[in-house]
């Protein structure tokens, strides 16, 4: 480290107060920092990749809030798209943790104590209680995320690593400076070991990494289709006849929904003593009476979403609880295919065991084209392909049973890692993913050959004409040597500068030593 001058100057002084928040002059000779202040530094380091971490997790997750605010919204009863608060507190933290970084950097390469004050230490210890109870949490209620972590490390691996390279670097000039200020042998080549250790381990980490999106861009598989879930719940309140419509002018294929009545009216204010009642116990008159759509006005479900047009907003106020039968038809007219799973009467009610066979009715009695309609459910499917074979049925698992082979799947996204789509493509076997919303997981499908994805956000993803990134093979090659190179040149030109500093500090004080003493022995005779 450089050494302390006399008395600091007024940058070192506003960097020591704003870390230990104090005011004071620094010392005329250099002090030690404490093994305490060590391990608060350490802390500090921790908190600050802990926070990172955190904050990669939380825009990987955003493609599955709309999980999290629906859980909460079950449990809590008022909804709040929770996007935007929780990318601004996971920003707050990471900026704070960086900031608190950086100014001990500069106060160890100033040769200033790091006497870290009891607010930031407290301020340290919430983050990483904050970001392990978040971990927890996601662990205990939604473990399936951590497949999401994963699959995200195809999509973004390439540059994780040249971030890593380019952090790796940065720590070159610390490290040397107390690589040569350490006087014992065996910690000099511990810390030397260790550092040069972490650094062939990052050069080395393209060896590990895959990614769908490194190839040719001449091998780039179609664009996936879209299906939009419960309609474009970004556009129109969602599984309405409005939402059916939209869906379609945002260039999806199928319109998915289950069959079911939707929680989204106001049944509170129309039937505010049948609050908690299942939807199956409303007649369809009573139904008819709901508003499906003034809710999606009073509060956005998703806050990125593009605000509505007068006639939209019209439209959506008015919307109501539309039968399957409307459904259908509806969007036979706009050329749309139609995917839906049944959720079932409760168990006491009257149609618990004949839902199949009624939804089924309603289908046949609805008088559309049986290859528009996608059957998802896998309940009574033998009595469905009897009576309808020239449905299209939908599998949730990659094998049926030992008779049926599934032409077409619908599966969570997370198990792409599991399929192998070209085996998949030989045996005419098409790919629906869900639910799919950012464009990096859409590029990371579209460039692995999936058919079609579920979405909420159909509109965006239109507009998605070429993958975010696509990069050849040899050029990801020539990209990984060249980040390696330049950064092992830095590492070792910053030692041999730090080094050749350290000497001529050792020669100074040499002669500066010899000098005084000659002044000294001048004075004594």
């Amino acid at each position: 480290m450089a050494e302390s001058p006399g008395c600091c100057s007024v940058w070192a002084r506003c960097l020591h107060c704003l870390y230990s928040c104090h005011w004071k002059k620094c010392p005329k000779e250099r002090m030690q920092t404490s093994k305490c202040d060590c391990i608060w530094f350490g802390l500090l380091f921790l908190t600050f990749l802990l926070s990172l971490g955190w904050l990669y997790i939380g825009l990987i997750l955003l493609n599955d809030l709309h999980n999290f605010n629906e859980f909460l919204f079950q449990h809590w009863g008022h909804w709040m798209d929770w996007s935007l608060a929780f990318l601004l507190v996971i920003s707050l933290l990471v900026t704070y943790a960086s900031l608190l970084l950086l100014l001990a950097l500069l106060l160890w390469l100033s040769g200033q104590p790091l006497h870290l004050h009891s607010i930031h230490k407290v301020l340290l210890l919430l983050i990483m209680l904050l970001v392990a109870t978040g971990l927890v949490g996601l662990d205990i209620q939604w473990q399936q995320e951590w497949h999401s972590l994963h699959l995200s490390l195809q999509a973004t691996a390439p540059f994780l690593h040249i971030g890593a390279v380019a952090g790796i670097t940065l720590l070159a000039w610390p490290m040397a400076d107390t690589f040569y200020h350490i006087h014992q042998r065996g910690p000099k080549i511990l810390l030397l070991f260790l550092f040069f250790g972490v650094a062939l381990t990052i050069y080395l980490a393209p060896l590990c990494i895959s990614s769908p999106c490194i190839m040719e861009p001449r091998d780039l598989p179609t664009k996936p289709g879209l299906v939009g879930h419960r309609g474009a719940p970004m556009l129109a309140p969602e599984n309405t006849l409005m939402s059916l419509r939209k869906t379609a002018e945002c260039g999806a294929a199928v319109f998915e929904t289950d069959v079911m009545v939707s929680r989204t009216t106001d049944v509170a204010s129309v039937f505010p003593t049948r609050i908690s009642a299942h939807s199956s116990d409303f007649s369809c008159a009573e139904l008819k009476k709901l508003n499906a759509g003034a809710w999606f006005l009073e509060r956005q479900p998703f806050w990125e979403a593009k605000q509505l047009s007068g006639p939209d907003r019209k439209e959506a106020e008015n919307q109501t609880v539309p039968t399957l039968e409307e459904l259908l038809k509806e969007a036979a007219v706009l050329n749309l295919s139609i995917m839906f799973d049944l959720r079932r009467p409760p168990q006491n009610h009257t149609y618990h065991d004949t839902f199949v066979n009624q939804t089924l009715d309603t289908v046949l009695s609805a008088r559309v084209p049986q290859a528009m309609v996608l059957w998802l459910p896998d309940e009574d499917r033998a009595n469905v392909q009897q009576r309808a074979p020239r449905m299209r049925q939908i599998y949730g698992q990659p094998r049926g049973n030992r008779t049926e082979r599934p032409q077409f799947l619908n599966l969570p996204y997370q198990d792409l890692p599991l399929l192998d789509i070209k085996a998949l493509h030989k045996d005419n076997v098409s790919v629906n993913l869900f639910v799919v919303n950012k464009p990096w997981l859409f590029s990371l499908l579209w460039c692995a050959g999936v058919n079609s994805v579920t979405t909420n956000d159909c509109q965006l993803l239109q507009q998605m004409h070429y993958p975010v990134w696509l990069i050849p093979p040899q050029t990801y090659l020539m990209m990984w040597i060249i980040t390696n190179c330049v950064s092992t040149l830095l590492l070792l030109w910053t030692f041999l500068l730090q080094r050749r500093c350290a000497k001529e500090k050792e020669r100074t004080g040499f002669e500066t030593a010899v000098l005084l003493t000659r002044i000294n022995n001048f004075i004594m005779e």
